[in-house]
Order: C-alpha cells, then structure tokens, then sequence
C-alpha cells in the first residue's frame, strides 16, 4: 500500500488533491460540488493506487495458495485486517469479520447468532430513526421465530429518547439494536450510555456505525457493544467490502450461517466441522482487492486528526444550516446545528425534494433526495422525503456557501 506522508495541519484545499474526481471539471461543465457523502465517498489516489497494485502485481485468492502471488494477496488482505482492529481498537485481530457491508454484516448477527438465541416471547429494540439495514433484518428474525420488534422514540429534538428506552427494557428484552449516528437527523447516540442500560437486562448490543466510523474516533472496547458493523464505502474505501466487529466470546459461540470453503475445518461425506475465527464467517472467496482498498483507506484517515475531520465538519454544518434557515419555507430535521453530526437533511414547504435535487445538481451541486432508506422515520416526521446534504473531509466552506446560493435559486424558480 502506498505511503501517505502526514500532514502537518489539516487543509481540506490541500486534501482534495488527492481526490482525482474533485479535480476535473466533469460535472456540466462545472467544478463538482459533491455533498453524498453519507451514501458514500469518494476515493483518494492512494486507495486506487492501492487497489490497482494488487490487480497488476499481486493478485490471487487468499490463504489457498503456496504460491508467491497468493502468500503476497494473504499478507494485504490481513494487513487491512490489522488496520481496523488499529483503528476502532479491537482487542484482538480475530474479532474482525469482512463482509460485503453494513448490510451483511448486520444480517450476519441476525441469522448466526439471532436464530439461536432469539425465541417466541423475546422482544427486539430498535429506534424510529433506523436505516432499514438494521430494522429488516431483525423483522425478519422477529417473523422466524415469533419475538416482537419495538421501537425507542425520539425527543423534539430529534433524539432518542433514553427515558423511552428505560421504561422498554425488561426481562424479555434479548437485544437492542441502533446506529451510532443518524442518516437522516444528524443525531449522535449515547453509545455507551445505552449499552449499559442494556447490558442491565442482560441485553446483547448492536451497534449501526456506518454514519460515525468514517467522522468520529471509534474504541468499541469503550463502547462496551457486543457488536458493531460498518460499510468501507462512507470512509474513502471501495464498495463491496464492510466490516463486523464481534466480542471474541461472543463470535466463538456463534455457527456460520454461510457454508462453502475457507469457512472450514474438516468436511467428509458424514458432515463438517467449522474453521476457528474469523475465517468461520468469511465463506468463499472474500472482498480481497476491496479490503486491500479499505486498509488504504485507513491508512489514509490515520495520517489525518480524526478529531480535526469532526471540527471541520461542524464548520460546514453550522454555515450549511444557517444558510438552509435563510431559504423560504425550509425547515431542517433534527437537532440543532452544534448537537448533530455532519450532515443536514431538510424540507422546503410545498417544493418536491426531488425537484430541489435534480435543479441543484443542474448547477452542479449533488445532494441525495428520497426517504434515504429511513420510512419509518419519515413516517414519523410526517413527510414522504427530506434532502440531505453531508460533508466529509475534503468538502470547504466555499462549497457550502456555494450550495447555499444555489438553493435559494432553487426555490425561487420552483415557487
């Protein structure tokens, strides 16, 4: 993996020249805005160089092979291994599982250690705020085995409500499950805080990080969570490749749910025996130049202040906020501007969301619109859809103020 040297301060002017996307002027004959970052970012050249190395000079499958090129893939693919447990301070290697996202990691846990622990009479938190990555799941584990799925409320603000939670915990309670961060509202879950109230009625804990892993210093060894799961894609790696962290214990009382090789010990005509962690979970060929990339990425985000990238992005959202506010009939969702993370998803009264999308990316500006896999959410909020804009390391201020031009523009000519 190519080396990336560390800056001495952070300087998202001098970031963005890694990006070869943010330098070309592809985007309608305009330089490209790109405010998509909690769908996923975009990628520097080391992570593509990463990723094109392997392809050219090492590629072949990993831990089959005696052969020089597949001892040389192996060694990446569990250097990016390293990096993660590096980087969300695992305690042990082993505890990382590569999947091919959020997704399937939370599937995973449903189907592994849901199906055996699960049972009629069982109850399932979850929050109104969740991705749909982590309520399907657990609704079709609730359907399989006759437990329940309730929901945690939110305050005005747009925040869970602890109380609500405390006052669903019981005895019946076998897991609680919610995103660190939300992709909609922009609010941060105490992740500790309701770990330990859950881990009160014996609880196992999930943990949806895929909004604050890229953003935010990450120690799941502090968090106290049984399980947490994030996609490479939101953090300048490839898609295709995602992360679940596991207590060791935990994973090591858990059956595989995928069969087929690698996942391994012993097979014969009379049956199989598993392989030990964390190979147990990664049955056929894994994501091998996508965990390459995703180990760049790392490397990548480990040469820059984590805590720099949050301050930054608290900037852009103040401003980005401020100018939302200063829009005819906006009205921004979630929390207050210093209370949230950065991103921020809002409505403009009697304007479709898909309009303002569509008219903002003619001038350049790519923002999401649609119900951002949150319905329940949007249910709740009583709208059908929300714009979202969300920022990343390599967005600046003039972008913001940009965007902030465009929209009032937007709105002008939509009204």
């Amino acid at each position: 993996m190519m080396e990336v040297k560390r800056k001495k301060m952070f300087d998202p002017i001098e970031i963005r020249e890694d990006f070869p996307i943010l330098n070309q002027t592809i985007h309608r004959q305009r330089a490209l805005i790109y405010f998509d970052n909690g769908a996923s970012t975009q990628h520097p050249q080391p992570v593509l160089e990463a990723m094109n190395d392997c392809y050219v000079k090492t590629y072949a499958n990993v831990h089959r092979g005696t052969h020089w090129l597949s001892e040389q893939s192996s060694a990446l693919y569990e250097q990016a291994r390293t990096s993660v447990q590096r980087f969300i301070n695992a305690a042990h290697n082993n505890e990382v599982i590569f999947t091919s996202g959020t997704t399937e990691s939370i599937n995973l846990i449903a189907r592994s250690w849901g199906d055996a622990n699960v049972k009629s009479g069982d109850e399932i938190l979850l929050t109104v705020l969740e991705h749909h990555s982590n309520i399907v799941p657990w609704q079709q584990l609730a359907n399989r085995t006759g437990a329940s799925v309730k929901f945690v409320k939110l305050t005005e603000a747009g925040e869970l409500d602890l109380e609500h939670l405390r006052s669903l915990l019981n005895s019946r309670t076998k897991l609680v499950s919610f995103a660190s961060v939300s992709n909609v509202l922009g609010s941060r879950a105490p992740v500790a805080e309701i770990t330990a109230l859950a881990k009160t009625v014996g609880a196992v804990v999930v943990v949806d990080a895929a909004q604050s892993v890229p953003h935010d210093k990450t120690d799941v060894q502090r968090w106290g969570a049984d399980f947490i799961a994030f996609s490479g894609h939101k953090m300048l790696g490839p898609s295709g490749v995602g992360v679940l962290w596991g207590r060791q214990s935990i994973l090591e009382s858990m059956q595989p749910f995928m069969g087929g090789g690698s996942m391994i010990d012993q097979v014969t005509t009379d049956g199989f025996t598993w392989g030990e962690l964390p190979v147990r979970f990664e049955a056929g060929t894994p994501p091998i130049v996508e965990a390459i990339g995703l180990g760049s990425a790392i490397e990548y985000l480990e040469n820059i202040d984590v805590s720099e990238i949050e301050q930054h992005e608290q900037i852009l959202v103040k401003r980005a906020y401020e100018l939302i506010m200063e829009v005819d009939g906006a009205k921004i969702l979630g929390p207050a501007a210093d209370c949230r993370a950065g991103l921020v998803s809002f409505v403009i009264e009697g304007v479709s969301s898909q309009d303002v999308s569509i008219l903002l990316d003619q001038q350049g500006v790519a923002i999401r619109a649609g119900h951002h896999c949150a319905m329940p959410l949007h249910k709740h909020l009583e709208i059908k859809a929300s714009c979202r804009a969300s920022f990343y390391l390599y967005n600046t201020l003039d972008e913001v103020e940009r965007m902030g031009s465009a929209l009032k523009k937007v709105v002008q000519r939509l009204r």
